[in-house]
């Protein structure tokens, strides 16, 4: 993790920057030690998990 974990706010993940990706897994490690997944889902340090955030088939165009 980097030095920068203690000055930047928990509660704003826009501060928050990558120090490792693994695009072709669909995964990236942030500096507060966050996983980020491709399909939105997030796992925290904390074992906490933010499950992905997925349009319900419904809403999504037909394709012609």
């Amino acid at each position: 993790m980097c030095s920068c974990r203690s000055s930047r706010p928990a509660s704003d993940p826009t501060l928050r920057h990558a120090v490792a990706a693994r695009p072709e897994q669909g995964w990236t490690l942030l500096c507060d030690g966050s996983i980020v997944f491709d399909d939105t889902g997030e796992l925290h340090p904390d074992g906490s998990v933010v499950p992905p955030h997925r349009v319900p088939a419904d809403r999504l165009a037909a394709a012609v």
